[in-house]
């Protein structure tokens, strides 16, 4: 009877689902930023477990087959990587992503750390076992280490997701908003004739899930344009970046052209659920995930203008509706279903079932940084494709900065995506009007 006390968390539907794609390739993802002095590993290694202390989630046991987890008192020195910059150091960053994304994770080491020295500071990296945390949890979690390092007062980012170790689950979002899952659900018809109309994504070699990884950075003029374009154009810089990665895939996805029903291109976008739990959940180390899905037939006399705007129009009613909690809905019933298929049938359930060409994962770094250290610079993430999509796009946001990591399978897309996607990205940006 004393079993569940020792493991008090209980993974939610979303990081049940993330263990059961962690089977078929690593699941993890990456986030990176620049810290303003000198690099010393013996220093940083201490920063970092004093801070994995401090807020108690340096020691991880989980129960898989209950899916329940605990953190205990760590004692392990954490690791970290030295990596070598030489003279570009973006490219060994991108490198360094890349390999963290597809190299496993023992089930009781969820955090692993890197370092790139620079000539001014050093770049500082987490890579972790995305079921257990979502990037804003992480994000709060390296800032916090940051301040360490920069002798900044450690309790300064106690309102960001660190101070609870145990979130709810989804059971509890249910019985207090059961009315939102009822919508969602008479809502699921929608979604499953979006599907039966989605191109699917062609992929040479299914058995081999590698991702590659890209980083796109944008100048401050150019997020300032992008931004101005969203404004006049009366969405928000997420549509507007959805927008331009349809534009970006149309073309990639040409045979939907001879298709009579699949003739349109499906995106899906994670949707971050903290404020529908409210209370000690918003505060809480973990992941509270959700996503939703824009689909469209990306015409090529389509502007990016008009293409935002109907991106807005389908993402905006989603989002006030609560609707993208039939995600949780289709993940509910593709847990049921996985527990029969093969590991072939796995690999190719989603691209069958809920065909998306790219995921997007946007994330705003200013509320989760700690006031104390002023903006966060050269923030960079990365986040495995896993089953769902041949590509994800990693955004990170700032005041004046935009950082875009894309993760991307070769055996889907080729290997000049990224590069495709930053020609439209940097069309739009230096144009009055894009």
């Amino acid at each position: 009877m004393a079993r569940p006390q020792a493991y008090p968390g209980k993974l939610n539907l979303f990081q049940r689902m993330m263990l059961r794609w962690r089977e078929l390739h690593p699941y993890n993802a990456v986030h990176v930023v620049h810290v303003a002095h000198a690099f010393d590993a013996d220093d940083v290694r201490r920063c970092i477990r004093q801070t994995i202390d401090a807020h108690g989630i340096g020691g991880y046991t989980l129960d898989a087959q209950r899916t329940r987890y605990a953190y205990r008192d760590e004692t392990r020195q954490p690791d970290l990587d030295v990596i070598a910059a030489n003279d570009d150091a973006d490219r060994a960053l991108a490198d360094e992503i890349a390999r963290q994304l597809n190299r496993p994770f023992e089930l009781g080491v969820p955090l692993r750390y890197f370092a790139v020295p620079m000539p001014a500071g050093f770049l500082l990296g987490v890579a972790y076992d995305h079921f257990i945390a979502g990037g804003d949890s992480v994000a709060a979690l390296l800032g916090a280490i940051v301040a360490r390092i920069g002798g900044v007062a450690p309790a300064c980012a106690t309102t960001a997701p660190l101070e609870a170790l145990y979130p709810s689950t989804y059971s509890t979002l249910m019985r207090r908003h059961g009315g939102w899952f009822v919508r969602a659900a008479i809502a699921m018809p929608s979604q499953v004739r979006e599907s039966k109309r989605a191109y699917r994504p062609r992929d040479r070699d299914p058995d081999d899930p590698r991702n590659a990884y890209a980083l796109i950075r944008l100048a401050p003029t150019e997020v300032a344009a992008l931004r101005g374009h969203a404004l006049a154009f009366g969405v928000t810089l997420h549509d507007l970046i959805i927008a331009m990665l349809l534009r970006t895939l149309s073309p990639l996805a040409i045979g939907r052209r001879g298709e009579r029903v699949r003739r349109e291109i499906s995106v899906a976008a994670i949707v971050n659920i903290r404020r529908d739990f409210g209370g000690d959940d918003a505060r809480a180390f973990g992941q509270l995930l959700a996503s939703m899905r824009v689909t469209h037939p990306v015409a090529d006399e389509t502007g990016v203008g008009d293409l935002a705007r109907d991106v807005r129009r389908a993402t905006l009613p989603i989002k006030r509706s609560h609707l993208y909690l039939r995600s949780l809905l289709g993940l509910s019933a593709a847990s049921i279903a996985w527990r029969y298929m093969s590991p072939a049938q796995r690999r190719r359930f989603y691209v069958k079932h809920y065909p998306a060409w790219a995921g997007v994962s946007m994330m705003d770094i200013d509320p989760l940084w700690p006031k104390e250290l002023g903006p966060a610079t050269l923030y960079t993430r990365g986040v495995s494709t896993g089953p769902l999509t041949p590509a994800v796009l990693a955004i990170s946001s700032g005041k004046d900065a935009l950082s875009i990591g894309v993760a991307w399978r070769p055996t889907a897309l080729p290997a000049d995506f990224p590069a495709l996607l930053h020609d439209q990205i940097r069309q739009c940006a230096n144009q009055s009007h894009c």
